[in-house]
């Protein structure tokens, strides 16, 4: 019997048709950030990007660790220049870790967060990476911020102060399945 004319030259029965994909390059790059806290007027001071969809999401500063620099100098730098707040380092606050994928690049990003307290400076958006910043009371934080990761560090870091700020600020205890994105 001759061979079916739509098969010729096509795949073979039972194989599934496959896209060469394109290999990423893995990467892994470390950056420090936190939460600015005037704890006086109960404001936190974040930032606001702007997604690939257009949203803006508000996060804590945060940015690369340069050659030299520990986390902890890395936070005070990246908050005064994403933020124009300057803070003083009260406490590591958590890591947080995650992929993404940026141009031909699978990138494992490690983020450590501290507590700092605001001493001086002022309110700026001069930084072309930031869209927005903004003082937020804190009890309201749980609701701006945009990733679940960091809304747990806060809580943690508000839970952890000792002071009671955690129920003055809105921060609820928190609750891990262990099955929670982010």
């Amino acid at each position: 019997m001759p061979p079916s004319p739509g098969r010729s030259g096509g795949n073979q029965p039972g194989r599934r048709n496959r896209r060469r994909r394109r290999r990423l390059r893995t990467v892994d790059e470390t950056s420090a950030g936190g939460l600015v806290v005037d704890a006086a007027a109960e404001l936190a001071a974040i930032i606001g990007r702007v997604d690939r969809k257009g949203r803006l999401l508000w996060s804590l500063p945060k940015g690369h660790i340069e050659p030299g620099e520990t986390p902890a100098q890395t936070a005070v730098r990246e908050v005064t220049e994403e933020t124009g707040i300057i803070g003083r380092v009260v406490t590591a606050i958590g890591t947080i870790d995650y992929w993404f994928v940026a141009g031909n690049r699978r990138i494992h990003k490690t983020v450590h967060h501290f507590l700092l307290d605001a001493v001086g400076g002022e309110l700026s958006d001069e930084d072309v990476e930031v869209t927005e910043v903004a003082w937020v009371p804190l009890r309201e934080l749980d609701e701006v911020l945009a990733y679940a990761d960091e809304r747990r560090l806060v809580r943690r870091a508000l839970s952890e102060r000792g002071d009671g700020s955690a129920e003055r600020f809105g921060a609820r205890p928190t609750r891990s399945t262990g099955t929670e994105p982010g």
